[in-house]
This record gives C-alpha cells, structure tokens and sequence, in this order.
C-alpha cells in the first residue's frame, strides 16, 4: 500500500510539473542532467548543484505540500525545486535573487527539469536530499 501511495505521489507531482511547469521530452536524467557525471545519473536520477532564485511560486497544497521555486543554474538551464514541506522545514526568508544549493532527484523536462526528494525519506528508499540557503541546511 506505501509503495503504491509513493507511485500515485510521483505520478501527481509529474502531472503538476507538466501543468505548472510544462511538459518535457522522454530521455533520462543523464540526457539532462544538471550536474554530475552522465553515468551516475542515468542510474539514481540524483543529482546536485546551486542556482540563483528567479521566481518564487506558491505552495502545491494539492496533496503533500511542497514549497515551489525556480532556480537557474550557471549553464542558463532553469529547475522547478518542489521541496516536500510535510517531511522536511520549508526554505525560510526565501528571495528572488539568493542562491541556494540542493541535492535531489531530477526529472528532465523542456523547461530544464524538476528536483524533488529535497529531504530525507522516511521510509529510507530514496537517497537523503537537502536544501542549503543562507547558511542552513533544509532537509
């Protein structure tokens, strides 16, 4: 029953991307991916980096609420970060402009991708990711 809780919230916060964020071509993380070697996110989807904030959106309460942001990274490459504010403190004091680090899973899409799993799981069946802003380490 989790496993398939943890499906459906993948498959809802994909759609919401695609609403949101726009919908992507089919490809792995490691044709996309924003940092990392090709190999290693072709395996996990993980990945981590930093971007500057260039919008800051309103919270998914649709479900699991996620606090939502967009970064661009150095590459021009733009990421939606949906950061799961029941399992984990949301970003405080947060700007357009400040630069935050993450680490999380990657799905690509046409708009550069999206990064979830920017906290630890519970369950313990996705790696640990994080958030970094202003010196605290939100995860």
């Amino acid at each position: 029953m989790k496993r398939l809780a943890s499906l459906l919230f993948i498959v809802v916060l994909a759609f919401a991307a695609h609403h949101y964020y726009g919908a992507g071509p089919a490809g792995t993380p490691a044709d996309r991916a924003p940092t990392g070697s090709a190999s290693t996110q072709a395996q996990s989807g993980q990945v981590s980096g930093s971007g500057t904030v260039i919008r800051v959106l309103p919270d998914d309460d649709d479900g699991d609420r996620h606090q939502r942001f967009i970064l661009r990274l150095a590459s021009g490459q733009t990421l939606l970060v949906a950061h799961n504010i029941d399992l984990a403190p949301r970003v405080s004091d947060l700007h357009v402009g400040d630069r935050v680090e993450y680490r999380g899973e990657y799905i690509p899409n046409d708009k550069g991708g999206v990064v979830h799993w920017t906290h630890r799981d519970p369950a313990g069946r996705h790696p640990a990711g994080w958030l970094k802003h202003d010196g605290q380490t939100f995860q």
